[in-house]
């Protein structure tokens, strides 16, 4: 038998060249050697023992090298030897196994920690979740009682090597340093649902697992109207303040969420988003064929969309068309701009009416990116009237009118950004909590004011919702003090929050119509896209004091 001596290319494992075939032959006969000796004589026959045995196997494996190729004989005997190995090598193989079978026989096997696994046991991913707490609904507002809840995550590449505890305190800032350290010590921010010490550095495929007291941000009481529904398809009017999925501090106050729980429409495939402040349509697949179908003629651009705003100004008359890339500058608090840097983009914008200085904006978008009608209205001068990111100062005297930042780097803006308006209030993670003295309040105590329950009413009946299709439990309609849990740790739970504003709660901005392939839907305009100057004026009148 010849071998050639670049035979095997083995540079993938371990950097080498060629195998030394030379080498390889050694070391197997020596093996062969070592697991004759150690073979019980009566396994190998009378005339062999652990002496005779190594001369006769060197011998029956002779290696010669000729011209650079070696070549490997075996003596005549060579097969009765090899077949005696083998069965010696066999039994010890076997005797290993059986030894190995036994001590895992005593010893409990510690279950495998598998991605797969960990997915089926992590939160959120059962029914369950629903009934995690409730509703109920208190000055005008949809509010959720505090709960417990698992934060999990799996390690991000950037992360791995770091300290658990620095991570935390950079990347969620919910918290304080402190308090994560102390929730590493007491167990409940764990590492593959293991306790670990605080300095603990953080490895690949980690599950991070942290067990916290929620409370959510209150949004609006304003029920979500059923557009259209049938077996493949629901479309909805979502009021402004609302999200559509768990994002940041919102999970049971969500649209996916209200849906669920109340109108009993479980399941849905989100087709497309709206930003929380952002009121109008939005469609959800009701089976995964269905919602495939409609993403794909989004992103094939064959649905046409149709917005309405109200802006600051006198918007010009015509067609205004804007062609502006617009770049991300930060997808963490959300933040774009125009830029040369940026993605295609295109919006048409048309004036429908006029109320005093403020005009109510026709917007069709004919991309789809992000803030992209909120970005270009700012390029062109006409922000939205309340808009609380892209009608600021922070973008400079101009308010980023024509692309001016005020000569700030994209750096110095996020900065800006943060410092100048505590960036997790006022870019809508958490806007409507604006605290105030904590510790000698009770967070728990409702507003009883008759003037809130009349409120309150009037919000449920105005209009007809699902609600009365489903016959599903609808939030509570006054507070339940039985059903607030507290945590001694919990910091929120010391804190009285001020409600927010219904001004608060909403931008004037709109999605009113969509069309795709065979399909159409519209809802109704808000009162402020009236061109009513007053009802316009009426909202924006505590806003601005």
């Amino acid at each position: 038998m010849t071998l050639p001596k670049t035979l095997r290319h083995v540079q993938t494992q371990h950097g080498d060249a060629s195998v030394d075939v030379e080498n390889i032959f050694l070391f197997s006969a020596n093996l062969h050697t070592a697991g004759v000796a150690s073979t019980n004589e009566a396994e190998l026959g009378a005339e062999s023992d652990a002496e005779s045995v190594t001369p006769i196997a060197i011998k029956s494996q002779e290696i010669k090298s000729t011209d650079g190729v070696w070549t490997y004989e075996a003596s005549e005997d060579c097969g009765s030897q090899l077949a005696t190995i083998a069965e010696a090598s066999l039994e010890q193989l076997l005797e290993k196994r059986k030894a190995s079978d036994e001590t895992e026989a005593t010893e409990p096997k510690k279950p495998k920690l598998e991605t797969k696994d960990l997915k089926l046991t992590r939160p959120g991913f059962s029914e369950e979740r629903y009934d995690e707490t409730s509703y109920y609904i208190e000055n005008g507002l949809r509010k959720v009682y505090p709960y417990s809840f698992t934060f999990t995550t799996f390690t991000k590449g950037r992360w791995v090597g770091e300290g658990i505890l620095d991570v935390f305190s950079r990347e969620f800032r919910a918290q304080p340093p402190e308090e994560y350290k102390r929730s590493i010590e007491a167990g409940n921010l764990t590492v593959n649902y293991e306790k670990v010490p605080v300095d603990y550095r953080l490895k690949h495929n980690d599950l991070l697992a942290n067990t916290v007291h929620r409370h959510e941000v209150p949004v609006t009481a304003q029920p979500i109207s059923i557009v259209h529904i049938d077996d493949d398809i629901l479309v909805v009017n979502k009021p402004a303040s609302i999200p559509v999925h768990p994002c940041g501090r919102y999970r049971h106050n969500t649209v996916i969420f209200i849906l669920a729980k109340e109108y009993n429409l479980k399941n849905l495939r989100t087709i497309h988003r709206l930003d929380r402040l952002t009121s109008g349509l939005l469609l959800f697949g009701r089976n995964s064929e269905k919602a495939r179908q409609m993403e794909q003629q989004i992103r094939n651009r064959q649905v046409q969309k149709e917005y309405v705003c109200c802006v600051e100004g006198h918007f010009p008359d015509g067609i205004i068309e804007c062609n502006e890339p617009i770049e991300v500058v930060s997808y963490k608090i959300g933040v774009c701009k125009v830029s040369k840097k940026g993605k295609d983009c295109q919006t048409t914008f048309k004036r429908i009416a006029q109320a005093g200085d403020y005009s109510i904006v026709q917007c069709k978008p004919l991309t789809g990116r992000m803030h992209q009608i909120r970005v270009h209205l700012q390029y062109l001068g006409y922000p939205i009237v309340n808009d609380p990111l892209y009608n600021h100062e922070v973008f400079g005297p101009l308010k980023g009118r024509g692309g001016d930042t005020g000569g700030k780097s994209d750096d110095q803006l996020i900065s800006d950004l943060i410092s100048i308006h505590n960036a997790e209030n006022w870019l809508g993670i958490d806007k409507e909590i604006a605290a105030y003295s904590t510790k000698n309040q009770d967070v728990t105590a409702p507003n009883t004011n008759d003037d809130n329950q009349t409120l309150i009413k009037s919000t449920r009946d105005s209009k007809v919702t699902i609600w009365t299709q489903t016959s599903h439990e609808p939030a509570d309609m006054h507070f339940d003090a039985s059903k607030v849990t507290k945590d001694p740790h919990c910091i929120e739970c010391t804190m009285n929050y001020r409600d927010p504003n219904p001004e608060d709660l909403v931008m004037y901005l709109h999605a009113w119509k969509y069309k795709g392939v065979g399909w159409e839907y519209e809802t109704e305009l808000p009162s402020w896209a009236s061109g009513d100057q007053d009802h316009i004026t009426l909202g924006l009148r505590n806003k601005r004091c």
